[in-house]
């Protein structure tokens, strides 16, 4: 994988869980301002989740990593991802966003952890979804509301964001994300990086504001 999709990483984490009740154009301003008030029981979350990078152009490909992923805002912002299979097969990769910095393990060890010091300039762009206010969320993306379908089963409320950020824009031309309003969480998000390359983002058995394991934000698991 190339060196964007460690950015779209710290995407996820924007999106993964957005306190959002079904909304029109019209009353948008009012989702918003709910978002304002249910942020702040947001704290951490587990999910199983399945990462595709897509690429439809010029040749079709399909690459696929299956995991575990942790969330945790409080006084801070964590993430991980553990990955356990990479196209059927077993790994140990893991991605770890703590303290500012991105760390990425092929092998899941701390001694093969590499930084990625590039994701820290975009760090309060991407952890906007947790725990964030509606008001930041409007400051950094244009939203649009597509209505309902169902994921899993699960009637969702689909919306579109786009950057406002010119240069983010550049990495991402634009968000899907298909929202459970009744949990306040995402089952399926969608990054459109254009030119055929798309990842999607697959969350089941979420788990919101429960204890963390103690190695959720650490290596050698």
């Amino acid at each position: 994988m190339h060196s964007r999709t460690y950015l779209v990483f710290l995407a996820l984490v924007a999106v993964a869980i957005l306190p959002l009740r079904p909304a029109h154009a019209e009353d948008l301003a009012s989702v918003l301002k709910q978002l304002d008030a249910a942020a702040v029981g947001f704290h951490t979350a587990t999910a199983t989740v399945e990462f595709d990078s897509i690429q439809t152009d010029p040749i079709p490909d399909t690459d696929v990593m299956t995991g575990t992923a942790y969330y945790e805002r409080n006084s801070h912002f964590e993430m991980a991802v553990h990955f356990t299979a990479h196209q059927g097969r077993p790994t140990g990769k893991a991605y770890i966003f703590s303290g500012g910095t991105l760390r990425v393990s092929d092998t899941g060890k701390e001694k093969d952890a590499k930084p990625y010091d590039q994701a820290k300039k975009y760090e309060s762009y991407f952890v906007l979804g947790f725990g964030a206010s509606g008001k930041d969320l409007e400051q950094k993306w244009d939203i649009k509301y597509l209505g309902q379908e169902k994921i899993d089963g699960v009637l969702t409320d689909k919306l579109e964001l786009v950057a406002k950020d010119p240069n983010v824009r550049k990495n991402i031309v634009k968000v899907t994300a298909w929202m459970d309003t009744a949990r306040a969480v995402s089952l399926k998000v969608v990054f459109d990086e254009g030119q055929g390359q798309s990842y999607v983002c697959h969350y089941t058995n979420l788990k919101v504001n429960q204890p963390l394991p103690r190695t959720a934000f650490d290596f050698d698991k």
